[in-house]
């Protein structure tokens, strides 16, 4: 294999797929790059078995091949490398030659036959996005995201398709989050439980362009991310019911209102406690209350009620 590339084309391909690369594991081939120069275009691919990215690369393959390369060693020399045309060798399987100018490194690497692909996917159940709309609808629900909890659900987002409506739901065990949008047509109904993980690093590759779409494929277990001239694949968690309908109380209020006496409140807060906000459900009112040991708060505001001005 003999690959041409731009240091400037081979830092945004390793860039990408580094958000896959596993950083604990017993596995060194998970730790790797599969660089695939065998079907006409250059595609660097990283695969944690969570979690897998692949992208194209900008460059001319005078010889085709592929090659697993360390990650984290490839990146780092890369990033050293003259601003110029950097040549990727390999001849016997074993061991690459990365040179730029004056700089040469030989290093190991590992053969293609032993990486972990990404999966193929059914291309049924769909929905388009822009990619503005899916990064904003991250940002807007990942923070009640908890990862490091033991209830799985808590670690992810559900992602409900009913007809012309997205619904995305994260929750943790003290907030939780919405994201409603109307799609642009029907696309049927189905849901998946997304790992937040994975959505936060979508969300960094993602150039948030208004006119650039994203289609996203779902399966029973996987979803894959299409984009610009890159894929990602996630697992899916085993989902189950986030939200349960069977709530006996239901009140409208007006939201500026409503954030306006949470402010206040956070005034007789003292920086790190965490002291909770009680709210009292009245006929045409909720008094929201808090106490702590310098003073305490309680203030009304008015329920809406069907057919109000407010």
């Amino acid at each position: 294999m003999k690959l041409v590339c731009k240091k400037s084309d081979l830092i945004t391909g390793i860039n990408i797929v580094m958000k896959a690369v596993s950083s604990k594991t017993t596995m060194s081939i998970l730790e790797c790059i599969l660089i695939d120069a065998t079907e006409g275009v250059i595609k660097f691919t990283a695969n944690d078995m969570e979690l897998g990215i692949e992208t194209k690369v900008e460059g001319e393959i005078i010889e085709a091949g592929s090659i697993a390369i360390d990650a984290k060693i490839f990146s780092e020399i890369v990033r050293k490398l003259p601003d110029n045309d950097v040549v990727i060798e390999v001849n016997d399987e074993t061991k690459a030659n990365i040179t730029c100018e004056n700089s040469k490194f030989n290093i190991l690497v590992k053969s293609a036959d032993d990486f972990s692909y990404l999966p193929e996917i059914e291309k049924k159940d769909k929905i388009t996005l822009s990619q503005f709309a899916l990064k904003e609808l991250i940002r807007q629900t990942i923070f009640t995201v908890n990862d490091a909890d033991k209830n799985k659900i808590l670690t992810g987002e559900l992602f409900e398709v009913m007809g012309n409506r997205l619904k995305v739901v994260a929750l943790d065990k003290f907030r939780i989050a919405i994201r409603n949008m109307e799609l642009k047509e029907d696309y049927g109904n189905f849901k998946v439980l997304v790992p937040g993980k994975s959505l936060n690093e979508i969300s960094k590759i993602l150039n948030g362009g208004v006119d650039d779409e994203v289609n996203i494929y779902f399966t029973s277990n996987h979803i894959l991310f299409e984009f610009d001239e890159t894929k990602v694949v996630s697992r899916l968690i085993e989902c189950s019911k986030m939200i349960s309908n069977d709530y006996k109380t239901k009140i409208t209020i007006n939201k500026k209102e409503m954030a306006n006496c949470i402010d206040r409140a956070t005034l007789l807060i003292k920086e790190g406690d965490k002291k909770p906000v009680f709210l009292t459900i009245k006929d045409t009112e909720m008094e929201l209350s808090i106490n702590t040991f310098i003073g305490s708060m309680d203030e009304s505001i008015p329920i809406i009620r069907e057919g109000s001005d407010m």
